[in-house]
């Protein structure tokens, strides 16, 4: 794949995935939304579907890792050049960034009406379950919509629940190479992937909101900053080293784990 292949195949197909994925938060969450409270199904499907389609539109140009940590995994495990890493990362930040902004635009009407309604506007007190509330930032009301953030916080349990979960993601793709002699699974990968995704996020995703994808929460964060939303809070930067750390170190993990077990 040349470096061109790999910018517009991982920047287009991140963005699908945080625009569906990031979509169907922004659905869940915002008051004038039809899809208001639809729940976490909703949300673990509506990821699932979001990396199914992100995949698929780019698999057959870059490989679709769409992820940071599928990137490093696939370096160590040797399927994919070290001199290319930087281009991939690059590209899936600017994809998830993308991504985000068209969330906004989609749901514009939305997060104007839902950022100045009093009652969403007093409900934003230090978030619930945090272990040191005097200590922890209270996220945005719409922060969700953009990022992940604990429902406890507890920087060593979020960091190895992000772990764990991208363990299970990253070792899941590259294990998809000893399937049918070898050959892989060809395009069905991006179904399996997207249902482990889906499985990830209803086993593991309560904790921390399962970001198992660096640029997936630092992408959006940075448009959360940007973005000229009114009354739109903290963007919480003092969590957004966990979902970048944690699942970088589950990539590595698996990739070194696939190494010593598969191979």
């Amino acid at each position: 794949m040349s470096s061109s292949d790999i910018f517009i195949g991982e920047t287009i197909g991140t963005a699908v995935l945080i625009l569906l994925g990031g979509g169907v938060c922004a659905a869940v969450t915002l008051k004038r939304s039809k899809a208001k409270d639809a729940g976490w199904l909703a949300i673990t499907f509506g990821w699932g579907f979001a990396v199914l389609t992100g995949a698929y539109l780019a698999g057959g140009v870059s490989g679709a890792h769409l992820n940071p940590a599928v990137t490093l995994g696939l370096a160590i495990e040797g399927g994919t050049k070290w001199s290319d890493v930087p281009i991939y990362l690059g590209s899936q930040l600017l994809g998830a960034m993308i991504g985000a902004f068209l969330v906004w635009v989609a749901y514009m009407g939305q997060f104007k009406a839902h950022l100045t309604d009093p009652e969403i506007l007093a409900a934003q007190p230090v978030e619930e379950g945090m272990v040191d509330q005097k200590a922890a930032p209270s996220a945005g009301p719409v922060l969700g919509i953009f990022s992940t953030g604990p429902e406890i916080r507890n920087y060593v349990q979020n960091v190895l629940t992000e772990v764990i979960a991208t363990v299970v993601l990253v070792l899941a793709i590259l294990t998809q190479g000893l399937n049918d002699g070898g050959n892989g699974l060809g395009t069905l990968g991006a179904l399996i992937t997207a249902l482990v995704v889906v499985g990830i996020g209803l086993s593991l995703g309560g904790p921390t909101g399962y970001a198992i994808n660096p640029v997936r929460d630092l992408g959006p964060r940075i448009v959360h900053s940007l973005l000229p939303l009114p009354n739109k809070g903290s963007s919480d930067w003092t969590y957004a080293w966990v979902p970048i750390v944690g699942p970088l170190i589950g990539g590595a993990i698996a990739g070194g784990l696939y190494n010593v077990a598969f191979k």
